[in-house]
Protein backbone atom coordinates (compact mmCIF):
# COMPACT_ATOMS: atom_id res chain seq x y z
CA UNK A 1 0.00 0.00 0.00
CA UNK A 2 3.09 2.33 0.66
CA UNK A 3 4.41 1.37 -2.50
CA UNK A 4 0.84 2.44 -4.15
CA UNK A 5 0.31 6.03 -2.56
CA UNK A 6 4.49 6.90 -3.65
CA UNK A 7 4.06 6.16 -7.14
CA UNK A 8 0.30 7.81 -7.06
CA UNK A 9 2.48 10.86 -5.45
CA UNK A 10 4.91 10.95 -7.96
CA UNK A 11 2.36 11.26 -10.63
CA UNK A 12 0.72 13.74 -9.48
CA UNK A 13 3.84 15.91 -8.98
CA UNK A 14 4.66 14.94 -13.04
CA UNK A 15 1.38 15.88 -13.90
CA UNK A 16 2.07 19.17 -12.20
CA UNK A 17 5.78 20.17 -13.69
CA UNK A 18 4.42 17.99 -17.60
CA UNK A 19 1.21 21.03 -17.00
CA UNK A 20 3.50 23.60 -16.10
CA UNK A 21 5.86 22.71 -18.80
CA UNK A 22 3.77 22.09 -21.46
CA UNK A 23 1.18 25.43 -21.13
CA UNK A 24 5.06 27.40 -20.88
CA UNK A 25 4.54 28.46 -17.00
CA UNK A 26 7.72 26.83 -16.97
CA UNK A 27 9.62 28.31 -20.01
CA UNK A 28 11.90 26.75 -22.47
CA UNK A 29 15.69 26.74 -21.13
CA UNK A 30 14.45 27.42 -17.26
CA UNK A 31 15.88 25.76 -14.45
CA UNK A 32 14.23 23.78 -12.31
CA UNK A 33 14.11 24.22 -8.61
CA UNK A 34 16.63 20.77 -6.68
CA UNK A 35 14.91 17.78 -5.50
CA UNK A 36 15.44 19.13 -2.37
CA UNK A 37 13.18 22.43 -3.06
CA UNK A 38 10.69 20.42 -5.01
CA UNK A 39 10.17 17.80 -2.42
CA UNK A 40 9.56 20.52 0.50
CA UNK A 41 7.07 22.16 -2.32
CA UNK A 42 5.13 19.27 -3.14
CA UNK A 43 5.45 17.74 0.85
CA UNK A 44 7.15 14.66 -0.59
CA UNK A 45 9.93 12.78 0.15
CA UNK A 46 12.88 13.28 -2.50
CA UNK A 47 12.83 9.28 -3.86
CA UNK A 48 8.80 10.59 -5.24
CA UNK A 49 10.25 13.76 -6.85
CA UNK A 50 13.37 11.75 -8.46
CA UNK A 51 10.31 9.22 -9.71
CA UNK A 52 8.65 12.53 -11.15
CA UNK A 53 12.08 13.85 -12.68
CA UNK A 54 12.74 10.56 -14.16
CA UNK A 55 9.54 10.49 -16.40
CA UNK A 56 9.91 13.68 -17.39
CA UNK A 57 13.38 13.04 -18.85
CA UNK A 58 12.10 10.22 -20.43
CA UNK A 59 9.78 12.47 -22.23
CA UNK A 60 11.94 14.46 -23.10
CA UNK A 61 11.07 17.48 -21.91
CA UNK A 62 13.79 18.12 -19.29
CA UNK A 63 17.28 17.64 -18.95
CA UNK A 64 19.07 16.38 -15.66
CA UNK A 65 22.77 16.95 -15.49
CA UNK A 66 24.94 16.57 -12.28
CA UNK A 67 27.36 19.90 -12.97
CA UNK A 68 24.04 22.33 -13.75
CA UNK A 69 20.91 20.62 -12.53
CA UNK A 70 17.67 19.89 -14.10
CA UNK A 71 16.77 22.08 -17.23
CA UNK A 72 13.61 22.46 -19.56
CA UNK A 73 14.10 21.52 -23.12
CA UNK A 74 10.74 20.93 -24.69
CA UNK A 75 10.40 22.83 -27.38
CA UNK A 76 6.92 22.88 -29.05
CA UNK A 77 7.89 22.02 -32.95
CA UNK A 78 4.91 24.79 -33.99
CA UNK A 79 1.93 26.49 -32.06
CA UNK A 80 -1.20 24.29 -31.66
CA UNK A 81 -3.54 23.86 -33.69
CA UNK A 82 -6.77 26.24 -32.97
CA UNK A 83 -10.66 25.39 -33.86
CA UNK A 84 -13.03 28.02 -33.70
CA UNK A 85 -16.21 26.04 -32.33
CA UNK A 86 -18.50 28.40 -33.54
CA UNK A 87 -17.23 27.66 -37.64
CA UNK A 88 -16.27 24.10 -36.61
CA UNK A 89 -17.83 22.62 -39.99
CA UNK A 90 -16.13 25.12 -41.59
CA UNK A 91 -12.28 24.52 -39.73
CA UNK A 92 -12.82 20.97 -40.80
CA UNK A 93 -11.61 21.04 -44.38
CA UNK A 94 -8.66 23.45 -43.59
CA UNK A 95 -7.35 21.53 -40.97
CA UNK A 96 -7.53 18.82 -43.70
CA UNK A 97 -5.02 20.78 -45.66
CA UNK A 98 -3.03 22.07 -42.68
CA UNK A 99 -2.44 18.55 -41.45
CA UNK A 100 -1.49 15.17 -42.05
CA UNK A 101 -4.24 11.76 -41.50
CA UNK A 102 -2.93 8.32 -41.11
CA UNK A 103 -5.35 6.10 -41.51
CA UNK A 104 -5.02 2.94 -39.02
CA UNK A 105 -7.90 0.82 -39.03
CA UNK A 106 -11.16 0.38 -41.37
CA UNK A 107 -14.18 -1.65 -41.66
CA UNK A 108 -18.27 -2.02 -41.24
CA UNK A 109 -19.46 -3.26 -38.24
CA UNK A 110 -23.11 -2.93 -36.45
CA UNK A 111 -23.76 0.19 -34.94
CA UNK A 112 -23.48 0.08 -31.44
CA UNK A 113 -26.64 1.40 -29.21
CA UNK A 114 -25.43 4.38 -28.75
CA UNK A 115 -24.40 5.33 -32.10
CA UNK A 116 -27.64 4.31 -33.92
CA UNK A 117 -29.39 6.43 -32.04
CA UNK A 118 -27.61 9.39 -32.48
CA UNK A 119 -27.42 8.84 -36.33
CA UNK A 120 -31.22 7.53 -36.34
CA UNK A 121 -30.25 3.83 -37.56
CA UNK A 122 -31.66 0.72 -36.19
CA UNK A 123 -29.93 -1.12 -33.73
CA UNK A 124 -27.03 -3.43 -34.66
CA UNK A 125 -27.51 -1.64 -38.55
CA UNK A 126 -24.27 -1.69 -40.55
CA UNK A 127 -21.70 1.26 -40.37
CA UNK A 128 -18.56 2.13 -41.91
CA UNK A 129 -16.28 2.26 -39.08
CA UNK A 130 -12.60 3.67 -39.40
CA UNK A 131 -9.99 5.32 -36.82
CA UNK A 132 -7.73 7.96 -38.00
CA UNK A 133 -4.67 9.58 -36.53
CA UNK A 134 -4.20 12.80 -37.64
CA UNK A 135 -0.62 14.68 -37.09
CA UNK A 136 0.75 17.96 -37.66
CA UNK A 137 5.12 18.47 -38.31
CA UNK A 138 5.43 14.99 -37.53
CA UNK A 139 3.72 15.18 -34.49
CA UNK A 140 0.11 13.10 -33.90
CA UNK A 141 -2.76 15.50 -32.33
CA UNK A 142 -5.75 13.52 -32.39
CA UNK A 143 -7.15 9.78 -32.62
CA UNK A 144 -10.77 9.66 -34.44
CA UNK A 145 -12.78 7.48 -34.53
CA UNK A 146 -15.66 8.16 -37.01
CA UNK A 147 -18.74 6.01 -38.02
CA UNK A 148 -20.71 6.53 -41.38
CA UNK A 149 -24.43 4.39 -42.51
CA UNK A 150 -23.32 2.17 -44.13
CA UNK A 151 -25.52 3.14 -46.81
CA UNK A 152 -22.85 6.50 -47.59
CA UNK A 153 -20.04 4.78 -46.66
CA UNK A 154 -19.60 2.06 -49.60
CA UNK A 155 -19.67 5.44 -51.85
CA UNK A 156 -16.09 5.96 -51.15
CA UNK A 157 -13.23 3.94 -50.87
CA UNK A 158 -10.80 2.78 -48.01
CA UNK A 159 -8.09 4.64 -50.22
CA UNK A 160 -9.97 7.68 -51.09
CA UNK A 161 -10.62 7.91 -47.04
CA UNK A 162 -6.47 7.53 -46.48
CA UNK A 163 -5.85 10.50 -48.40
CA UNK A 164 -9.50 13.05 -48.09
CA UNK A 165 -10.98 14.36 -45.49
CA UNK A 166 -14.28 12.41 -44.32
CA UNK A 167 -16.28 15.60 -44.74
CA UNK A 168 -15.31 15.92 -48.55
CA UNK A 169 -15.96 12.35 -49.36
CA UNK A 170 -19.82 12.90 -47.58
CA UNK A 171 -20.58 15.45 -50.03
CA UNK A 172 -19.32 13.96 -52.90
CA UNK A 173 -21.28 11.24 -51.95
CA UNK A 174 -24.49 13.40 -52.39
CA UNK A 175 -25.16 14.41 -48.30
CA UNK A 176 -25.70 17.96 -47.52
CA UNK A 177 -24.84 18.86 -44.66
CA UNK A 178 -27.07 21.29 -42.65
CA UNK A 179 -25.76 21.43 -39.28
CA UNK A 180 -23.93 19.48 -35.92
CA UNK A 181 -24.17 18.84 -32.46
CA UNK A 182 -20.91 18.36 -30.06
CA UNK A 183 -20.32 17.59 -27.08
CA UNK A 184 -16.44 18.19 -25.02
CA UNK A 185 -15.23 17.26 -22.41
CA UNK A 186 -12.18 15.09 -21.03
CA UNK A 187 -10.53 12.03 -20.29
CA UNK A 188 -7.73 9.85 -19.41
CA UNK A 189 -5.25 8.24 -22.19
CA UNK A 190 -5.68 4.70 -22.01
CA UNK A 191 -2.19 2.36 -23.12
CA UNK A 192 -3.16 2.21 -26.30
CA UNK A 193 -4.68 5.49 -27.37
CA UNK A 194 -1.27 6.96 -25.07
CA UNK A 195 0.67 5.03 -27.57
CA UNK A 196 -0.58 6.50 -30.73
CA UNK A 197 -0.45 9.92 -29.70
CA UNK A 198 3.20 9.59 -28.21
CA UNK A 199 1.81 10.52 -24.51
CA UNK A 200 1.82 8.51 -21.21
CA UNK A 201 -1.05 6.56 -20.09
CA UNK A 202 -3.48 8.32 -17.78
CA UNK A 203 -2.36 11.47 -19.25
CA UNK A 204 -5.39 14.27 -19.97
CA UNK A 205 -6.89 14.68 -23.20
CA UNK A 206 -9.82 16.13 -24.31
CA UNK A 207 -12.30 14.37 -25.88
CA UNK A 208 -14.91 15.76 -28.15
CA UNK A 209 -18.71 13.53 -29.70
CA UNK A 210 -19.64 15.24 -32.79
CA UNK A 211 -22.64 14.31 -35.01
CA UNK A 212 -23.43 15.80 -37.83
CA UNK A 213 -26.63 15.93 -39.85
CA UNK A 214 -27.59 16.37 -43.39
CA UNK A 215 -30.66 18.42 -44.77
CA UNK A 216 -33.43 16.03 -43.98
CA UNK A 217 -31.97 15.78 -40.15
CA UNK A 218 -30.55 12.22 -40.95
CA UNK A 219 -27.48 11.73 -38.91
CA UNK A 220 -24.50 11.09 -41.29
CA UNK A 221 -21.23 10.86 -39.51
CA UNK A 222 -20.75 9.94 -35.33
CA UNK A 223 -17.39 11.22 -34.50
CA UNK A 224 -15.67 10.37 -31.48
CA UNK A 225 -12.14 12.10 -31.55
CA UNK A 226 -9.49 12.43 -28.61
CA UNK A 227 -6.90 15.36 -28.63
CA UNK A 228 -3.67 16.21 -26.80
CA UNK A 229 -4.33 19.85 -24.87
CA UNK A 230 -0.69 20.80 -26.01
CA UNK A 231 -1.37 20.50 -29.62
CA UNK A 232 -5.08 21.06 -29.99
CA UNK A 233 -7.25 24.07 -28.67
CA UNK A 234 -10.80 24.84 -28.92
CA UNK A 235 -12.12 28.27 -29.09
CA UNK A 236 -15.54 30.38 -28.89
CA UNK A 237 -16.45 33.78 -29.28
CA UNK A 238 -19.61 34.75 -27.16
CA UNK A 239 -21.49 38.05 -28.88
CA UNK A 240 -24.21 39.71 -26.67
CA UNK A 241 -27.01 39.79 -27.91
CA UNK A 242 -28.41 43.33 -28.47
CA UNK A 243 -31.57 42.85 -26.70
CA UNK A 244 -30.18 42.63 -23.88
Amino acid sequence: MAERLSEAKARQVYLVLRDGILSHAIAPGARLPTEHDLARFHRVSRVTVRRALAELARERLIERRRSSGTRVIYQPSSAPITANIAGALANIAEMGERTKSRLVAFGYVPAAKPIAEALGLEPEEETQRSVRIRSVDGMPFSYLTAHVPARIGKTFTKQELAGRPLLTLLERSGVTIERAWQRIGAVLATPDIARALKVTAGAPLTELVRVVYDREGRGVEHLHALYRPDRYQLEMELVRPSTL
